[in-house]
């Protein structure tokens, strides 16, 4: 049903159309107290929001079962503390990528916003999508909007209760579904469903599935719009990303106005608007476009839909409400396409993918730590002989076994006064870190400098393998300064 204005609809009847038309009016509007029965809608963009919808959805569920090299291919391993995505490893210390990449993100939504509005939120949310989703499961169960409507008012009977436990199993069901589709991206997916549907689940992993499964029971089966309305925050910052040439669902008050019912074949002095209601019958959220824009709109285009499905039956002109812009409504010529707004958004979008690929061009897949033996700084071995310990921790951060060859470097690279003692080949199992004991030795007679310290350079390099100590290609090394101590 539609909401209560300050401003009637019949109102405009009195007001001059050129004020009406100056501006898409803001408008506040109070929230329904019912519960919104949506009326199912057909048309151009409900077979595009279905269509985004289903292949999103398909995404998320197929995704965490593509195999890369004998593992899933996409991975948040959290246990391990590693994220696979396909050849590449990250680690802890990697996940500025995955920060840059969420900015970047964010700053394609902001850029996308200046120009189509809402347009996340009405064909590519997973808030839309799921709830819609269960709309449908309601409609195949209760019947069409009436049918719901009455059923609400209905006395309890079997044949309510049959309709209510099916709805609820049916949407139980695909709450469990999504939960497991959720943890999947967090643990091996093909395990995972097994053990949750042959109930041998760990009690955490059972917790978390169960978790997310309420979590999307309830917000897209209960609260539905409230959740556009109240909880999601895009909703209120939107507005500071419009201008006049955003292009929003908006009802074109100049050609409707004055708005009022009649018969098809019937002459009227009235506008295009025949105040048949359809716009408010298809709307999730509720809300009555023509009374301006609003910011519970989601411009997901089924008010756009039902109203050129009147204007045709009527032989009217379609697009009476429309995916338009203010500027557009004022008849204004189309402005230029970048703007100050737009140019800074691309501009921090850019950005953002600059630093994406600097950091996975600069990616290490090794990890190397020295620790120095701070309990005994150095050890005289005989009257020439000095010797360092250290503690190396190398970690091999790729998914398959590697080989590597430990060497240094001191402060005079023509004269090598440090030789390292223990064994400098190693190899490493995949995403293993290995803690190496490492010991250097220096003869007195040619230490360079009088001072007690000297700066030694510790390097790691991938080899071929341990019979073959050859760099592999592309080079895959890293390096980390210490101390060496004399007496």
């Amino acid at each position: 049903m539609p909401k209560s204005s300050s401003q009637t609809p019949s109102a405009t009847s009195s007001v001059d159309k050129a004020a009406v038309s100056q501006r898409i009016p803001v408008v506040q509007i109070a929230t329904p107290s019912t519960k919104i029965h949506v009326r199912e809608q057909k048309g151009v963009f409900q077979r595009l929001r279905q269509h985004s919808n289903t292949l999103l959805i398909a995404i998320f569920f197929l995704i965490p079962f593509i195999n890369y090299q004998g593992r899933q291919a996409i991975l948040f391993d959290v246990t391990e503390q590693q994220f696979f995505f396909f050849n590449i490893t990250l680690w802890p210390q990697d996940f500025t990528v995955l920060a840059w990449f969420f900015m970047a993100a964010a700053f394609a939504l902001f850029f996308v916003t200046v120009y189509w509005g809402r347009v996340w939120c009405g064909f590519l949310c997973p808030q839309t999508a799921w709830t819609f989703i269960y709309m449908w499961v309601e409609a195949k169960v209760e019947g069409n909007h009436h049918h719901r409507a009455a059923l609400d008012k209905a006395p309890w009977s079997l044949s309510k209760v049959r309709k209510r436990v099916t709805k609820h199993a049916v949407w139980i069901v695909f709450a469990l579904l999504t939960g497991c589709g959720f943890i999947g991206y967090f643990m091996p997916a093909r395990e995972l469903y097994v053990d949750i549907f042959s109930m041998s689940s760990g009690f955490w992993t059972g917790t978390w599935v169960w978790f997310f499964a309420i979590c999307t029971y309830l917000n897209a089966g209960w609260m539905r719009e409230m959740m556009c309305l109240h909880c999601c925050p895009y909703s209120r910052f939107q507005a500071v990303m419009f201008d006049a040439n955003t292009k929003t669902v908006s009802y074109d008050a100049d050609r409707g106005e004055s708005r009022g019912p009649r018969k098809r074949s019937q002459k009227t002095e009235l506008g295009d608007c025949v105040d048949c209601n359809l716009c408010v019958d298809v709307c999730p959220t509720g809300i009555d476009i023509r009374n301006g824009l609003q910011y519970e709109c989601i411009n997901c285009g089924a008010c756009v839909d039902a109203c050129n499905q009147t204007m045709e039956k009527f032989g009217y002109a379609p697009n009476l409400i429309s995916f338009t812009s203010e500027n557009a409504l004022k008849g204004q010529p189309k402005a230029s396409l970048l703007s100050l707004k737009s140019l800074g958004y691309a501009s921090a979008l850019l950005i953002m993918i600059v630093l994406i690929i600097s950091d996975l061009s600069h990616l290490s897949h090794i990890q190397l730590n020295v620790i120095r033996d701070r309990q005994t700084l150095y050890r005289q071995v005989g009257i020439d002989q000095v010797e360092n310990s250290y503690q190396l921790k190398i970690r091999n951060k790729t998914q398959q076994m590697a080989f590597y060859q430990i060497s240094i470097s001191n402060d005079d690279p023509q004269k090598q006064t440090l030789q390292i003692v223990t064994e400098s080949l190693i190899a490493i199992k995949p995403a293993e870190q290995l803690d190496y004991p490492l010991t250097l030795s220096g003869r007195l007679r040619d230490r360079t400098s009088d001072s007690t310290q000297q700066t030694v350079q510790f390097k790691v390099t991938q080899i071929q393998s341990l019979e073959n100590p050859t760099p592999t290609e592309p080079a895959n090394e890293i390096s980390q300064t210490s101390r060496f101590f004399w007496p």
